[in-house]
């Protein structure tokens, strides 16, 4: 275990935004990230070196070298190689005291539930729609929010669903398969900026502090800097 003077040298720059008491706090919170690619792998990261306790890492995918451009986790010795055990391995080494626990799984309807039961938030970092949809039922049946992000070429999209809001359901209706993703590809800057803003949205919901967006979907144009957060209250 890492003594207290060490874990307050470590956390010093978060203190005049996450005081000392939030980050024990935040050192008795798990939350599970489902995907581990472009978006997952920078907030398995940001989680971690925020000071998150638990983070489970759930992926059934392995790095190849179309991931090398975007995926902050990949590199050309790791290609091959699980995505959710490279994950445990790399976060060891920025944060120690934090416990990684790597899932080599794709979520489905069999496994979902039991996946991220007992969490206190997940995180949807996945790349496709109906593994999304599935996550959300999973989440609302567990009684745990859910922090959305997903990604297309320039734009990005962040939002909060509470169990019971089904938001991913509206706004993905009748589709299932990959979004417009497939024809604009990913390039680094997108998943980079995304993954961060699920970082703080996370933070928010384990923190209890203003300003998420529940029932809101932020969306975002890195081409012409146009962001707009769509209210789904009103």
């Amino acid at each position: 275990m890492i003594e207290e003077k060490k874990l307050q040298r470590r956390y010093e720059r978060n203190s005049m935004t996450i005081t000392p008491e939030e980050n024990k706090l935040l050192r008795a919170k798990k939350v599970c990230v489902a995907g581990c690619g472009g978006l997952g792998g920078g907030v398995i990261e940001g989680l971690v070196r925020i000071g998150v306790g638990t983070v489970r890492a759930i992926d059934g995918d392995v790095f190849d070298e179309t991931n090398l451009n975007r995926q902050v986790l990949s590199n050309e010795c790791n290609l091959g190689r699980s995505k959710a055990e490279e994950a445990a391995l790399q976060m060891k080494l920025i944060n120690s005291e934090v416990r990684i626990e790597p899932v080599y799984a794709f979520i489905d309807e069999s496994n979902a539930a039991e996946l991220i039961r007992g969490f206190d938030a997940v995180v949807d970092a996945l790349d496709n729609i109906s593994s999304r949809k599935i996550l959300e039922r999973a989440c609302e049946a567990e009684n745990i929010p859910l922090v959305h992000g997903a990604i297309a070429g320039w734009n990005g999209q962040v939002s909060v669903v509470m169990p019971g809001d089904r938001t991913l359901a509206a706004v993905y209706e009748g589709e299932e398969e990959k979004g417009e993703e497939v024809l604009t590809g990913n390039p680094y800057f997108t998943p980079a900026v995304v993954s961060a803003i699920e970082v703080a949205e996370t933070v928010k919901l384990l923190l209890a502090r203003e300003g998420s967006l529940i029932s809101r979907m932020l969306t975002i144009d890195l081409l012409h800097h146009e962001y707009e957060t769509i209210d789904f209250g009103e």
